[in-house]
């Protein structure tokens, strides 16, 4: 620092307005919080103390802060960056503060910074105040608060920056199940186009299609108990680069044979299976219960956004690239999210050296999870009522999804006589509402277990909502008269069916944090058998039944589920 000037003045606003004035020497930091003026006198360093001080003190760390009533000495890690300001904040009032700016002119201005909640950092100029003494500062009659002039904070950080870390973490699982669904539906639509180049028939289609499941089954709970095991960074972003490169493959393996073509369906199942076991185990570590549900609402929605983006894009690319073009460009969007999981992603809070602190303290004391297990207690889990109730639940939930969504069209057409065209785009707004309600549901779910009702009850009524909702609207539709009627009927039953994203779904990490990816593995490994056989089980009621048959099995399974899931279920820990 050169002689005669003070070093350059650093504003660091952390949830509050602080001003310091470090010598470049010895990192002595003089932070003022009041507009006592008193206070400024004695905090106020002339030209001859900073000379003084920068050449006796080469080495010290220490900083002091100043107010009308005390002055306190701490110890600094580093330079006071944001960082350390959070690690010292119990030192300084929560209120707002005023700062005291070094001027060419005046020794002193005052300035009233108003904080926003941003945190950044500034870097004032250097100026030289050689001639300056302490008379020369001009200290304002009357009172001692004086406010002057109001400024905006400028972000310098970007907004990923300025988000809470777990939230991040959030949306990247959320991008990873808008992902995982576009790849799974493409096929839905690309197979018109292939079957007529192809010549498969019906029931070539049919196995197709099925295929995916073949994969899907097998790796649900072996991804519970890897992402349990070793993280669900690794086993999602495994999940995601798997299905990725399948989905890039799927036109080549579609013209080499069609063999080649069931194995690949199947391996991009094994992808996306383990896709479930490991965000669970990721969102159980990461989000305290006050927040699990709107998280998982958001992670679950991502499903249904990518179903209706897979449908609005696929038409469009098939028209004017031809139908290999959407395996390629969608498959091609798994490396962009790979790189960003990799640099950003952490298993756990634990973990992650960029987490700050105070971050990682609300999420420790708002979660239960421990380390990795080792191994899994397969008769301690089974023998638990909850998970049972889990299991039962969830293919009975499942059956009526299943139905619904993969017969939808077929009954837009054959009961409503929709055309093709119409009825591909009534089948986009069940995703729609899915995606709109579960949100919704989760910040139902999350503010009343932050009112004070009990975990148990708050799952306990999401999920008899996802129950019973649906049931009712199906139940209706056999006496509807008008298809906008029974187009809304639908829409109703799937959007009541989205609250059991706050029941069920975030059961797994209630009752088992660390067993989580295990758990919903085996529930799940239920739920797609609920489709498998559901799906098939339509076409059979249909040749000998009616629509209402259909329905009329699919409301009995949803009572079913809610008497279990009412008698048996809850929302606290029952295996450590």
């Amino acid at each position: 620092m050169g002689r005669g000037a003070f070093s350059p003045i650093h504003l660091i606003i952390c949830q509050g307005t602080v001003l310091t004035s470090r010598c470049s020497y010895c990192s002595l930091v003089f932070v003022i919080t009041t507009l006592d003026w008193r206070a400024l006198k004695k905090a106020a360093i002339s030209r001859d103390d900073w000379g003084q001080h920068s050449m006796s003190h080469p080495s010290s760390r220490k900083f002091h802060i100043a107010n009308s009533r005390k002055k306190n000495r701490g110890r600094c890690e580093c330079s006071f960056d944001s960082n350390s300001y959070q690690r010292r904040s119990s030192l300084l009032p929560s209120r707002k503060l005023y700062t005291f700016l070094v001027d060419k002119e005046e020794c002193l201005q005052v300035k009233h910074v108003r904080f926003r909640g941003t945190c950044t950092y500034f870097k004032s100029e250097e100026y030289d105040i050689t001639d300056a003494t302490l008379e020369s500062f001009r200290l304002p009659d009357g009172p001692s608060e004086v406010v002057l002039a109001e400024e905006n904070v400028h972000k310098i950080s970007s907004w990923w920056e300025q988000l809470p870390k777990r939230w991040l973490i959030v949306l990247l699982c959320f991008t990873a199940f808008l992902l995982c669904n576009m790849d799974r539906v493409n096929m839905s639509i690309a197979i018109l186009p292939m079957s007529q180049e192809f010549n498969w028939n019906s029931a070539t289609v049919g196995v197709i299609q099925s295929s995916f499941f073949w994969g899907y089954l097998l790796t649900q709970i072996i991804g519970g108990i890897w992402a349990d095991k070793i993280g669900g960074k690794r086993v999602l972003g495994f999940g995601v680069v798997w299905w990725s490169v399948a989905t890039v493959l799927t036109p080549i393996a579609a013209r080499i044979g069609l063999p080649f073509l069931l194995v690949m369906r199947a391996f991009m199942g094994i992808g996306e299976g383990v896709a479930m076991p490991a965000m669970n185990n990721i969102i159980s570590k990461w989000i305290p219960v006050s927040e699990r549900s709107r998280a998982l609402a958001l992670v679950y929605s991502g499903m249904y956004l990518g179903s209706v983006t897979g449908l609005a894009f696929s038409p469009v690319l098939i028209q004017k690239f031809g139908w290999p073009s959407v395996f390629y460009s969608f498959g091609s969007l798994g490396s962009i999210w790979f790189a960003l999981w990799l640099s950003k992603a952490r298993s756990s809070p634990s973990e992650d050296s960029e987490l700050s602190g105070q971050e990682k303290r609300f999420i420790m004391q708002g979660s239960t999870s421990k380390e990795p297990v080792s191994v899994i207690p397969w008769k301690l889990i089974l023998s638990k009522a909850p998970v049972w109730a889990l299991i039962i639940s969830h293919f009975c939930h499942n059956w009526g999804t299943f139905i619904l969504l993969t017969w939808m069209p077929t009954y837009y057409n054959q009961v409503l006589k929709f055309n093709l065209m119409e009825s591909g785009l009534f089948c986009v707004l069940p995703w729609l509402t899915m995606a709109l309600f579960a949100n919704i549901g989760g910040w139902i779910a999350d503010t009343l277990v932050s009112r004070g009702l009990s975990v148990t009850s708050v799952r306990k009524i999401m999920q008899s909502i996802g129950f019973l909702g649906p049931a009712c609207f199906l139940s209706l539709l056999s006496r509807v008269k008008t298809p906008a009627m029974a187009v809304l009927c639908m829409a109703c039953s799937q959007g009541s069916d989205a609250f059991s994203q706050s029941g069920l779904y975030s059961n797994h990490q209630d009752i088992g944090p660390r067993y989580s990816g295990v758990l919903l593995g085996l529930s799940n490994t239920a739920g797609v058998l609920a489709g498998v056989f559901g799906t098939a089980a339509t076409g059979y009621i249909l040749q000998r039944g009616s629509w209402d048959d259909v329905f009329k099995v699919a409301i009995g399974l949803y009572i079913i589920g809610t008497l279990v899931w009412n008698l048996f279920s809850t929302g606290e820990r029952v295996l450590d």
